[in-house]
């Protein structure tokens, strides 16, 4: 077991989703130009060429080692329509309100977590689920830049979101932090390979600034993601978990930053019952809930 350095897990931790909050802010704004499949494309195979490139001669095939190559790589798919789903959300919605209806994926693993893990559902669970998904009801309303089409999305990227979730508890007890994201990136590399000539025919080549917008969508992935490994080395999941909603912060303040919008004060509402909601249920799970991510 490492040496714990909680302050300094929390430090990494809030760099990591910033991170994530950047790397959908430049996907919100590249999809105005270009289109999703391209982008989700461009995050997965420029992270897997930097796990490949940086990793790969250190740990060799510890890299590609697992006992379940099937679940490993359902897992990566289910991350990989995560972005997919969360690219087209914010081509049409605003950033911030987009990440807090994703952020409902807590909500769904605490009802997924009953069947498919064997944990308990109590009425508490029942009630935070309920009262989140009132919260998202505040937030998809038309007159806050909310459509029906992006909410539904960005539903899609937070039930993808969730069974990712369901599948990395199931892994991360037998398969290394390391392994389950090279697979990731991986399981995104090929498939968005093979799907992009069918979603993409036009050869389109962008302009030297908006190409380096594109090869950071997996910089920011992939460099997120190792900050994230990082701050679960250095303080227990049962701290950091609760934290993870400044990414919705994040979110807020670049969608101010950048595009100029800030949520209304029910959408507010909406974002703070959902917060309070998966902050509650981390929490009250933080015992049962090893490092997994």
């Amino acid at each position: 077991m490492a040496e714990q350095h909680p302050l300094r897990g929390i430090l990494l931790l809030f760099c990591s989703l910033f991170f994530f909050a950047a790397l959908d802010a430049t996907a919100k704004y590249l999809a105005q130009s270009y289109s999703v499949p391209l982008l989700v494309w461009a995050r997965y195979c420029v992270h897997f060429l930097l796990m490949a490139v940086i990793l790969g001669p250190r740990l060799g095939r510890s890299l590609i080692r697992t006992g379940n190559p099937r679940l490993v790589i359902l897992r990566g798919l289910f991350l990989v329509g995560c972005t997919a789903f969360g690219v087209a959300a914010l081509a049409r919605m605003p950033l911030a309100e987009t990440t807090a209806i994703a952020f409902t994926a807590p909500l769904l693993v605490a009802l997924l977590a009953g069947p498919l893990l064997g944990e308990r559902l109590t009425p508490l669970r029942w009630g935070v689920v309920f009262i989140g998904f009132a919260g998202v009801l505040l937030i998809a309303r038309p007159e806050g830049g909310v459509t029906p089409s992006g909410a539904g999305l960005a539903l899609g990227a937070s039930a993808c979101f969730a069974a990712y979730q369901i599948l990395t508890r199931r892994l991360a007890a037998s398969e290394s932090t390391l392994t389950l994201l090279f697979y990731t990136a991986l399981s995104g590399s090929v498939v968005t390979s093979l799907a992009l000539p069918f979603f993409h025919a036009d050869l389109v080549v962008p302009p030297p600034g908006d190409a380096l917008l594109i090869c950071a969508l997996g910089v920011l992935g992939g460099s997120g993601h190792f900050l994230l490994t990082w701050a679960f080395r250095h303080a227990p999941a049962s701290l950091l978990s609760p934290f993870t909603y400044l990414q919705l912060v994040w979110a807020t303040l670049l969608g101010a930053a950048v595009f100029g919008h800030w949520p209304d004060a029910l959408a507010f509402l909406g974002m703070a019952i959902i917060v309070a909601g998966g902050v509650v249920l981390a929490i009250r799970t933080a015992p049962a809930n090893p490092e997994s991510r």
